[in-house]
């Protein structure tokens, strides 16, 4: 008997048996259903997480104070800042960096007309929003001249744009009050939301960081400096080159301490993506144990089909019918059952996926490779579980066969 001569067989048993059929496919249909959404809420879930390690910057390093004793006080990492415009332009000049910005950071209240808001005030240079991946909505971003100048223009993140000047006027060429100091607004930021921990990225104002240095805070160091490699290989090696350039300059000699720290996200972004990998497998390790349920359906309604036809075994038997033709019977019409059941759930976790997603506005993606896992999966099941049914069918003696009532 041929292949489609035997599949044809096999779906007409089930067709003649449709309420059963479907009933024994429900397990299947379940289970690949909750492996589809499953993973694809991981891998949603990776994704973004991915996205907000990412958009702290382009292949970002940051170097922050570190811990420095005074009059025999050692303040903590973070406590003292001996980090200086000059370091910066030093690093800016190491291969393999791509830009460099200080940054000075100053929480304080800003006032527009009628309107103030409290906001963080980000002193930066004009490579920042490079280093950031951050575009600029409308207007501008100011030069290296206007930083040399310590000019006094300020560029608005959207959300101090909407608190400062509600009722929805352009921000350009308006002037604000930050400290007492009138800043004129040259340009808007475009919207980045959220961060990954929950704080909203577009409440900041920039401004040139030596503006910042000369008017807010009086400091002639900063609080971090903001590395981007040139790309992702190069991460490490740039590391390195800056850690050993700032204790070279810093004169610090073993076995003295770094006042500084070098850090970059990489080793954050690996272990993200290590755990939600780890976390998309668990998922659907425990998903799959409802496939397995499913193929248990499916030997326990093969084994009752084979009791049903055992004259029907036994009278084809009986006219020729080899056991290798009969188990391959069998075997088909588990297949076929567990084959179908694995589509109708890729769709119905397609589905689901849809639903996650727009009810509780979760990410969620769904790799093509788990789709045709899971159909694969599935015929495996209908194979597995499948084979003992169809053993029995083969077993069976001809004239015993048809003699069962």
């Amino acid at each position: 008997m041929t292949v489609k001569a035997t599949l044809r067989l096999a779906l007409s048993a089930l067709i003649r048996n449709k309420a059963r059929s479907l009933l024994t496919m429900l397990g299947i249909v379940i289970g690949v259903a909750a492996v589809i959404v499953t993973v694809a809420i991981g891998v949603g879930a990776r994704t973004s997480v991915q996205q907000s390690i990412s958009s702290l910057g382009s292949n970002l390093i940051v170097v922050q104070p570190g811990s420095v004793t005074q009059t025999g006080a050692r303040t903590g990492f973070g406590g003292a800042s001996s980090l200086t415009p000059d370091d910066g332009l030093a690093i800016a000049k190491l291969p393999g960096v791509a830009a460099v910005s200080p940054t000075v950071s100053v929480r304080t209240q800003v006032v527009a007309g009628d309107n103030n808001w409290q906001t963080t005030i980000t002193g930066v240079a004009p490579t920042y929003t490079f280093i950031r991946s951050w575009a600029i909505a409308s207007g501008r971003l100011f030069n290296e001249n206007e930083v040399a100048s310590a000019a006094k223009i300020a560029v608005l993140g959207q959300t101090v744009a909407g608190q400062l000047f509600p009722d929805g006027s352009s921000p350009i060429g308006q002037t604000i009050i930050i400290k007492g100091a009138p800043f004129t607004v040259i340009g808007t930021l475009v919207a980045l939301g959220q961060s990954g921990l929950g704080q909203d990225q577009d409440d900041i104002v920039l401004i040139p960081y030596t503006s910042a240095m000369e008017r807010l805070t009086g400091l002639s160091t900063v609080n971090t400096l903001m590395v981007s490699a040139g790309d992702s290989a190069q991460i490490d090696p740039v590391t390195q080159s800056v850690t050993q350039l700032l204790e070279t300059r810093h004169r610090i000699v073993p076995p003295q301490t770094d006042d500084f720290q070098v850090r970059n996200l990489q080793a954050i972004a690996q272990t993200a993506s290590q755990t939600g990998t780890v976390m998309e497998l668990l998922l659907a390790g425990v998903a799959a144990v409802s496939l397995l349920v499913g193929g248990i359906g499916i030997m326990n309604i093969m084994l009752v089909s084979v009791t049903e036809r055992t004259r029907e075994i036994g009278l084809r038997m009986s006219v020729g019918a080899r056991a290798a033709t009969i188990l391959r019977q069998f075997l088909a019409e588990s297949i076929v059952l567990s084959t179908i059941g694995g589509l109708i759930g890729v769709v119905a976790g397609a589905i689901g996926t849809v639903a996650v997603a727009l009810l509780t506005h979760w990410p969620t993606a769904i790799p093509l490779q788990w789709v045709l896992a899971s159909v694969a999966f599935s015929a495996m099941v209908g194979i597995f579980f499948g084979y003992y049914p169809a053993r029995q069918a083969a077993a069976l003696n001809p004239i015993e066969a048809l003699r069962f009532e």
